[in-house]
């Protein structure tokens, strides 16, 4: 396949907008999210404070986020994602006053998490329903996806290596900042954008039922076998397979013996495996077989986490995260490719909700349980113990997709793409 076609959702004039402004953006957040993690240790010299940092990001889109997925789907999400990039663009802004004043605190820091997190509530649903809409022709999506994809893994190798120099250089306030200035190119590339052309959801009416649209939803899920598995597999994954992202602070200076820079390496490190999974799924063509992927990535991802769990060379481990990275990016991204092709899209951002549910609303309880269990049994137990759940999880996920795929039919348009996806 040609390295054009590898690029083919780029062809569109809004998401080439979007892709690009979004990608100084997230080269920001990168820069912030390690940095907060860094701040927060340094402040407290504590691996279980970095466990509720992590927990209060991601705690209001386990709140929030089914609301976010009603609100895309009933409003036009181009204003959803404006609206959040600004308020975004303000949490980073205050952020940045507060430290480089030194007034920052880590209750500070904590509550800007969580105001960061519900905003995130309602941008990722708009987000993912958004992106149909600018793709333009439906069988880019896929590729849309893997490119979105490449662009957050691609920000997240150069970010926390921005983000390793500057704190050691100028100090975290700084990172913030640079954050906060990144969201103006997102802003303007939504500006730029044709918005006649993109197709949005219903407006909300007085009369309408909120609540029965939500069960209208999350009926969809509950009865849908292939997306009930794939979202039930995200789940698992985010709480025990991001052990070892919430400790990296930790396993940075102890077990490294490094400092800021010795973590962007690190984190760094996961982001060159994700590229290199991202354009893995750009370049395929074809639903077929996407189960397996899942499937295979999951074990390599969990074997990975036990050999870095083990390791004490840090450069070894750096080539060991970089697997992990690959297959990191192979479950998460396959599995918003499958969903995204077999829901309606009336239903799209009430479903994708339920994902970025399972993805990062979960993480609150990942987070804190990294956190516990890291006082316990010690960091390097922990990502082990991480390593191994991932694995059974991984094995559970094949056997139950082979068991529906025994009640599917040939007949049936959906279900015959249902067995091509998930072809073992």
């Amino acid at each position: 396949m040609s390295f054009l076609a590898t690029l083919r959702a780029l062809r569109n004039r809004n998401y080439r907008l979007f892709f690009f402004g979004n990608g100084i953006s997230l080269i920001g957040t990168w820069v912030q999210t390690v940095t907060v993690g860094w701040l927060v240790y340094r402040l407290s010299h504590s691996s279980y404070m970095l466990g509720i940092a992590g927990a209060l990001g991601t705690l209001p889109i386990l709140l929030f986020s089914i609301f976010g997925g009603y609100v895309a789907d009933r409003v036009n999400r181009f204003k959803i994602l404006l609206t959040t990039q600004t308020f975004a663009m303000i949490q980073a802004f205050t952020l940045a006053i507060l430290t480089l004043t030194g007034h920052i605190k880590v209750g500070h820091v904590f509550f800007l998490s969580f105001v960061l997190g519900a905003i995130n509530a309602f941008d990722i649903p708009a987000r993912q329903a958004f992106v149909v809409n600018i793709v333009g022709k439906k069988e880019d999506l896929p590729n849309a996806i893997a490119l979105n994809s490449f662009l957050v893994n691609g920000a997240r190798l150069i970010g926390p290596s921005i983000a390793g120099v500057l704190i050691a250089a100028v100090g975290e306030g700084i990172c913030f900042l640079i954050n906060a200035v990144s969201y103006i190119a997102v802003i303007i590339a939504l500006l730029m954008m044709h918005t006649p052309e993109i197709v949005v959801g219903n407006t909300i009416t007085d009369s309408e039922n909120m609540m029965k649209k939500l069960q209208e939803g999350f009926k969809y899920v509950k009865t849908f076998a292939p997306v009930r598995t794939i979202i039930l597999y995200v789940a698992f994954f985010s709480i025990f397979g991001m052990f070892y992202g919430v400790l990296m602070p930790v396993f940075a200076k102890e077990v490294f013996r490094g400092n800021a820079r010795t973590l962007g390496f690190l984190v760094g490190s996961g982001g060159i495996g994700a590229i290199v999974g991202a354009i893995f799924l750009a370049s395929r063509r074809v639903h077929s077989g996407l189960g397996r992927v899942i499937h295979f990535a999951g074990l390599v991802f969990g074997v990975c986490l036990i050999l870095f769990s083990l390791c004490k060379t840090f450069w070894l481990a750096v080539m060991i995260l970089i697997i992990v990275g690959a297959a990191m990016v192979l479950q998460i991204v396959t599995s918003n490719i499958i969903i995204q092709t077999l829901v309606p899209d009336e239903k799209r951002g009430r479903v994708m909700s339920f994902h970025a549910i399972a993805f990062m609303g979960t993480q609150p309880a990942g987070s804190y349980l990294a956190g516990l269990l890291s006082k316990t049994m010690g960091i390097q137990n922990t990502v082990m113990l991480g390593g191994i759940l991932c694995i059974i999880g991984s094995i559970v996920l094949k056997k139950t997709y082979t068991g529906f795929l025994r009640n599917l039919s040939d007949q049936d348009p959906q279900e015959n793409l249902v067995k091509k996806i998930f072809n073992p």
